[in-house]
This record gives C-alpha cells, sequence and structure tokens, in this order.
C-alpha cells in the first residue's frame, strides 16, 4: 500500500490569501479605493432593497465625513503625508549652520506673506472705497436729476 503526499503551493495565485481586519473594514476599503461613487451607489442599492441598509450607510458617510470629501481614501493619505513633511521640515537637522539659516528663511517668508497679505487687503480696501465713491457720485445724479425732471408742485 502506498501512501501519496500531497503538495500545496500556499503561494499559487489562487491560494486563499489571509485578509486583514473583519469583513467591515475590508469591505469599507473595497468601497474606498473605488471611490465616492461606490459609496453612494452602496447606499441607493442598500435603499432600494432593505432600506435601514441604507440609512445605515447614510449615517455611516456622513459621520466619518466621506460624503463631504473629494475621495475617501486619497485626501486622509494625503493630509497625513503632508502633516509629516511638515514635521520633517521643521525638525532639527543636526547641523547648527543649516538650522540657522532654515529659520532665518522661514520667518522672511512668514513677513512677506503677511505683508502681502496687508497689501491685499489694502487694494480690496481702496477698490471697496472707489466703488462705493462711485455709487454715491450716481446716486447724487440720479437726484438731482429726479428734482430737475419734476414739475414745480403748486400747493393747494
Amino acid at each position: 500500500m502506498t501512501t501519496s503526499s500531497t503538495n500545496i503551493d500556499y503561494n499559487a495565485p489562487y491560494a486563499r490569501q489571509p485578509r486583514d481586519g473583519n469583513w467591515f473594514k475590508r469591505s469599507e476599503a473595497w468601497l474606498d479605493e473605488r471611490g465616492k461613487g461606490a459609496w453612494i451607489a452602496a447606499m441607493v442599492l442598500g435603499f432600494i432593497f432593505v432600506w435601514p441598509v441604507g440609512l445605515a450607510l447614510l449615517a455611516y458617510m456622513i459621520w466619518s465625513k466621506r460624503m463631504f470629501s473629494g475621495n475617501c481614501a486619497s485626501k486622509r493619505q494625503r493630509h497625513h503625508a503632508r502633516h509629516s513633511m511638515m514635521r520633517a521640515a521643521m525638525s532639527s537637522s543636526g547641523n547648527a549652520a543649516f538650522d540657522a539659516y532654515k529659520a532665518n528663511t522661514l520667518s522672511r517668508l512668514e513677513e512677506e506673506q503677511s505683508n502681502f497679505e496687508a497689501f491685499l487687503k489694502r487694494l480690496r480696501d481702496a477698490k471697496d472705497k472707489a466703488e462705493f465713491d462711485q455709487f454715491m457720485e450716481d446716486r447724487a445724479e440720479r437726484t438731482v436729476d429726479d428734482a430737475a425732471d419734476e414739475p414745480d408742485a403748486k400747493p393747494a
């Protein structure tokens, strides 16, 4: 009697891959990969077939701010990447001369930004004042024209 051993290739493409998280996290990740349209389609289908499921998806989308963001997962990743880049930019490099140069440059840029914002405010104020002055001139001309067009009223 011969026994045969079965060789199982666990690296084969048909082999079942281990999954991270529960079904809820997997389905959330699957919908995130496909974008906001997939979330909306799932919600509409939930309302059509089982309305509490659609209502629950709508509540979850609003609560997790998926309804109002551009793309579900990418926006979160971009925010995290931007935050980590900012943290790296503000940390010390270990080179005192470079850190002093970086601090000087950042303070100069902040000063230039505040000066530019002040310039824009003055520019907006000047534009608003010019528009208001034009409005007042037009109003004064209209009242003069209206007074000239009316005949003298005779007392009764």
